[in-house]
C-alpha cells in the first residue's frame, strides 16, 4: 500500500484530495520527525520539504502542475472549485504511472475488489468492452499480489496467427516443426512465478482451449515436440469483451474451460457509464504525455464539460487519443473546449419514451444523487459551502447539480428552505 504524510496545513486546506487518496488506497500517516522511506510528502507552500523527490507542494490560488524533475518537488496549486482536475493531478504526481486512475465510486470499490482479490493466488477473469482498461485491472492484481517482484507477460490472442499460437504460449523443441532452428520457451514458461495475462481469451481456438484447460489443471506444459511435461508456477488472468456465457452457449468456448478461468470474475463498465472517472483520466493523460513542458496544460471548465458530454465508443483508448490531440493545439497553459476534437460528433441521446418516466440506470443514478444534495442542504441548514464539504465535491459542482436540478424542475434549494422554514 501507499503511503502519504500530509501536513496539518493541507489536511485543512486540501481536505478532499486527502480524503480521494485514502479512497484509492493511501494509507495517511501522521506526520513523523524524521523522513520516512517509500512516503510522499504533501506540504503547503512555504513549509520544509522533507524529502524533495518525493514532496508534493500544494497551494491554494490558481491553477498550475509542474512535475517532479531531478529530484526537484513537484508543484500544484487550485481552488475548491477546480477539486476534480486538480485532485487527480495529485493522484497521479503522488502515485506514479503504475496507479490506476478511478474517481467513480464503482470504479473504485472495483481497483480495491481487485486489490483483495490480488491476495488469494486464483483465476480471475475480466470482462468488459474493448479499451476499458481490463489490462490496468489485470496489472492491478499482479502488482498487489505475492507475485508483484516475478514477471507480468500480457499476450492478446486475437493478435497471433493461429498455427503459432500454440508454440507461443506452451513452447516448443528444436526441430519440432518447419523453421524451428531453435527452441522457445512459450509464454507460460517466460511467466513462471509471476502472471499471464490472456486477453481476448475468446478469440481461441477449440483444440487449443483444451490444452490451456489441461495447463491450468495440472501446472504443467508439454511444449510442442517434447514427450515430458514441465511444471510452471502461473497464475492466470483472462480477458474478454464478449460474453463468454454466451460463447459456450454458441459452442465456441467450452463449457469446463469457462468455469475452470471464471473462479472470481470481474467486469469493467463503458467509460460513458462511469462519468465521474473522465476529469481524472483526463488529468492523467495530460500529466503523462505533457512530455518536457515546464508546466502542465489545465482543462478549462469548458474542456473538462465537453469531454463528459462526449459518448466514448472507443472508451479510454479514445480519450487517450483525444487529450494527445488537444496537448497538441494548446499552445499556453491551458485546454480550453476548442482544443477538444473528437473522431465525429457524439451519438444524439434518445429521448425518453412514456413522457419522460423511464427508469434509466442513469436516471435512477441522478435521483439518488439529488435526493443526497437535498438531504445534505437540510442537515447544513442550507450552506452550501458546509453541503460542498460533506459531499465532497466543489462548491462550483454543486452550483452546477443545483442549476441541473432546476432545470428538470426540481429546485432542491428551494425545497430545502420550505424544509427548515416547516
Amino acid at each position: 500500500m501507499r503511503s502519504i504524510m500530509p501536513t496539518a496545513i493541507v489536511e485543512r486546506a486540501h481536505l478532499t484530495l486527502v480524503s480521494s487518496l485514502r479512497a484509492q488506497g493511501f494509507a495517511v500517516q501522521a506526520p513523523a520527525v524524521r523522513p520516512q522511506p517509500n512516503v510522499a510528502y504533501l506540504v503547503a507552500e512555504g513549509e520544509a520539504v522533507p524529502a524533495p523527490a518525493r514532496t508534493l507542494i500544494v497551494g491554494n490560488a490558481g491553477r498550475e502542475v509542474i512535475p517532479f524533475r531531478d529530484g526537484q518537488p513537484a508543484r500544484i496549486a487550485y481552488g475548491h472549485e477546480d477539486a476534480a482536475v486538480g485532485n487527480a493531478f495529485a493522484r497521479a504526481l503522488v502515485g506514479g504511472p503504475e496507479l490506476p486512475t478511478a474517481a467513480d465510486p464503482e470504479s473504485l470499490a472495483l481497483l480495491a475488489l481487485a486489490e483483495r482479490v490480488a491476495q488469494a493466488d486464483i483465476t480471475v477473469l475480466i470482462n468488459g468492452p474493448t479499451g476499458t482498461g481490463k489490462e490496468v485491472l489485470a496489472r492491478t492484481i499482479h502488482l498487489n499480489s505475492s507475485r508483484r517482484d516475478g514477471p507480468f507477460v500480457a499476450i492478446n490472442c486475437a493478435a497471433l496467427p493461429e498455427t503459432m499460437l500454440e508454440a507461443m504460449l506452451f513452447g516448443h523443441q528444436k526441430g519440432a516443426f518447419t523453421g524451428a532452428s531453435s527452441g522457445g520457451e512459450g509464454f507460460f514458461r517466460a511467466a513462471n512465478g509471476g502472471t499471464l495475462l490472456l486477453d481476448e481469451i475468446a478469440e481461441m481456438p477449440l483444440n487449443l482451449q483444451a490444452k490451456l484447460l489441461r495447463v491450468l489443471q495440472e501446472r504443467e506444459v508439454v511444449p510442442i515436440g517434447a514427450t515430458m511435461p514441465q511444471a510452471v508456477d502461473v497464475r492466470v488472468v483472462a480477458c474478454a469483451n464478449r460474453d463468454l456465457q454466451a460463447e459456450v452457449a454458441a459452442g465456441r468456448f467450452r463449457a469446463d474451460l469457462y468455469y475452470r478461468l471464471s473462479v472470481f470474475p470481474l467486469s469493467t463498465r463503458a467509460l460513458a457509464e462511469r462519468t465521474q472517472d473522465i476529469p481524472a483520466l483526463a488529468a492523467t493523460m495530460i500529466l503523462r504525455h505533457a512530455g518536457t513542458r515546464a508546466s502542465v496544460p489545465w482543462p478549462s471548465d469548458a474542456a473538462i464539460a465537453r469531454l463528459v458530454a462526449h459518448d466514448w465508443p472507443g472508451n479510454v483508448r479514445e480519450l487517450e487519443n483525444v487529450i494527445q490531440r488537444a496537448l497538441l493545439f494548446a499552445g499556453g497553459d491551458t485546454i480550453e473546449a476548442e482544443h477538444i476534437v473528437f473522431d465525429r460528433p457524439a451519438a444524439p441521446r434518445l429521448a425518453p419514451v412514456n413522457g419522460g418516466d423511464d427508469n434509466t440506470l442513469g436516471q435512477v443514478v441522478q435521483f439518488s444523487e439529488f435526493a443526497a444534495i437535498r438531504e445534505t442542504l437540510a442537515a447544513c441548514g442550507g450552506s452550501r459551502i458546509e453541503t460542498a464539504r460533506r459531499l465532497g465535491i466543489s462548491e462550483r459542482t454543486l452550483r452546477y447539480r443545483l442549476a441541473k436540478a432546476r432545470e428538470q424542475g426540481d429546485d432542491l434549494a428551494a425545497g430545502t428552505s420550505r424544509m427548515l422554514s416547516a
